[in-house]
C-alpha cells in the first residue's frame, strides 16, 4: 500500500530564525505560530518523519500569509524542496489574491515551477471570500489549465474553539464548488463537516469534484467520522491528511488504521485516491 499525506506544512528555516518578528506582523502567522509550543518544521524535518513512517509522499501546503512577497519566497522554500525530493514532495503554493493581477502572475510562476496547487487557503485571514466568483473565475481558469488543485481550510460553524479554527464553514466551500463544478477542490479537515450535508441531494450532486482530508481528525471529531463520511460521500472522496507537525503523522496514520472498517477503504484513503487525484498534475507516482 502507497501511503500518501495530503496535509503537511513545512518552513523555510529562515522563518524560525524571524518566528517573533512575523509572530508581530503577520496575521496567520500569528494566529497559528505566536505561541512557541506550536511546532514549526522544514522539509528535511518532513522526510525524516515520512522515512520513519513509511509515507511515500506528502502534500506539503503553505499559509495565508498577508503580502505577496511572503506568498513568493515560501512558494519558493516549498517549489526548492520537491526538486530536491522530487517524487516525495508535492508543493501547493499561496496567492495574496487581494493583489489579483500578482496572484494570477505568482500562480502561473508557481504552475512553471511545479506546484500541484494552492493551498492551504486562509480566506477570512487574508480578507478575500471564497463566494467572490468575479475574483475566482480568473483565478479558476488559470488553475483548470494547469490541472491544479485548490485546498482550502474550513472549520465548523459548531463546537469548540480552537487555534486557528477561523471563520471558513461549510457554505463557502460548497458556494465555490456550485459556482466552479469543474474545479478541483479539497476541502481541510473534514470540510467543517459539509460532507454530511451529502443527504440533500442537491449538495450531493454539487460535491461530485469535492474531497475532504482527514487532518486533525482527533481534535475533532471520534473516529467514526471515518466510516460515516464514507456511508454519506463514499470513500473515494476521501485523502488522508495529518496536519503535521501538528499531528505527527505516526500518529495520524495510527488513527485512520484503526478507525477505517473495510480494507478497500482504507487501501483508498491512505493512499489510492491521492494518487488519483494527483495523477492529472503531472507524473507523481513514488
Amino acid at each position: 500500500m502507497t501511503l500518501v499525506d495530503f496535509h503537511t506544512h513545512v518552513m523555510p528555516p529562515w522563518v524560525m530564525q524571524d518566528r517573533a518578528s512575523l509572530a508581530r506582523t503577520d496575521a496567520c502567522f500569528e494566529m497559528l505560530y505566536a505561541d512557541p509550543k506550536a511546532r514549526l518544521t522544514t522539509a528535511d524535518d518532513l522526510i525524516n518523519s515520512m522515512d520513519e513512517t513509511g509515507i511515500a509522499m506528502s502534500v506539503a501546503l503553505n499559509i495565508g500569509w498577508s503580502t505577496h512577497e511572503m506568498c513568493m519566497r515560501t512558494n519558493d522554500y516549498l517549489l526548492e524542496s520537491a526538486s530536491r525530493w522530487p517524487g516525495r514532495i508535492v508543493p501547493f503554493c499561496m496567492l495574496h489574491l487581494m493583489s489579483p493581477d500578482l496572484a494570477l502572475h505568482e500562480l502561473e510562476r508557481c504552475a512553471a515551477g511545479g506546484a500541484r496547487g494552492v493551498g492551504e487557503l486562509r480566506p477570512d485571514v487574508q480578507s478575500y471570500s471564497l463566494t467572490d466568483a468575479s475574483l475566482w473565475k480568473p483565478l479558476v481558469d488559470v488553475l483548470n489549465r494547469h490541472e491544479m488543485i485548490l485546498l482550502t481550510h474550513v472549520s465548523e460553524p459548531v463546537g469548540h474553539q480552537y487555534p486557528g479554527k477561523g471563520t471558513i464553514t461549510p457554505e463557502q466551500p460548497y458556494a465555490f464548488a456550485k459556482e466552479f463544478p469543474e474545479a478541483t477542490l479539497v476541502c481541510a479537515h473534514w470540510g467543517g463537516g459539509l460532507p454530511f450535508y451529502a443527504l440533500m441531494p442537491e449538495v450531493g450532486k454539487t460535491l461530485a469534484n469535492v474531497y475532504f482530508d482527514t487532518a486533525a481528525t482527533h481534535y475533532l471529531y471520534e473516529r467514526e467520522v471515518f466510516d460515516t463520511v464514507a456511508r454519506l460521500v463514499g470513500a473515494d472522496h476521501i485523502l488522508f491528511g495529518s496536519d503535521y507537525p501538528l499531528i505527527p503523522q505516526k500518529r495520524a496514520l495510527d488513527i485512520a488504521r484503526e478507525a477505517i472498517a473495510l480494507p478497500d477503504n482504507l487501501r483508498a484513503v491512505l493512499g489510492d485516491n491521492a494518487i488519483r487525484v494527483l495523477a492529472t498534475q503531472g507524473d507523481t507516482t513514488p
